[in-house]
C-alpha cells in the first residue's frame, strides 16, 4: 500500500520560506511516477504547484517558478517543497500526490496517490 505523508511547520511568518516534506512509503520515487505538490487556499480550488519526475526532472507552474523549489532525498524516499517570500495568500492546505503522467491540472481523479494534506498558515 502506497502512502504519502506531508510534514512541516503549520505557521510561517510573511517573507519567510515555507518548507514541506513528503515521505513516500510503499513505492520508490526513483522508479516511476511524477510526484507533485498541490495546494488549496481556503474557499478556493486546488492548484498544482510543481512536480519532480522519477528521474529527477522538475516541473513548475510558471507563475510560481520564481519562488518555488522542489527537491528530493532519494535515501529517505522523500521529496520536498520550498516556497520563498511567502505572503498570507500562500495560506492553504498543502498536499503531495503521485501520478503516472505529468498533470498540471489539479484534478484529484488524475492522481493515483494523495497525502492527507497539511495546513500551512502565513501570519505574523
Amino acid at each position: 500500500q502506497v502512502q504519502l505523508q506531508e510534514s512541516g511547520p503549520g505557521l510561517v511568518k510573511p517573507s519567510q520560506t515555507l518548507s514541506l516534506t513528503c515521505t513516500v512509503s510503499g513505492a520508490s520515487i526513483t522508479t516511476s511516477y511524477y510526484w507533485s505538490w498541490i495546494r488549496q487556499p481556503p474557499g478556493k480550488g486546488l492548484e498544482w504547484m510543481g512536480a519532480i519526475r522519477y528521474d529527477g526532472n522538475i516541473y513548475y507552474k510558471p507563475s510560481l517558478k520564481t519562488h518555488t523549489s522542489i527537491s528530493r532525498d532519494t535515501s529517505k524516499n522523500q521529496f520536498s517543497l520550498q516556497l520563498s517570500s511567502v505572503t498570507p495568500e500562500d495560506t492553504a492546505v498543502y498536499y503531495c500526490a503521485g501520478s503516472p503522467n505529468l498533470n498540471t491540472v489539479a484534478d484529484r481523479g488524475r492522481y493515483t496517490y494523495w497525502g492527507q494534506g497539511t495546513q500551512v498558515t502565513v501570519s505574523s
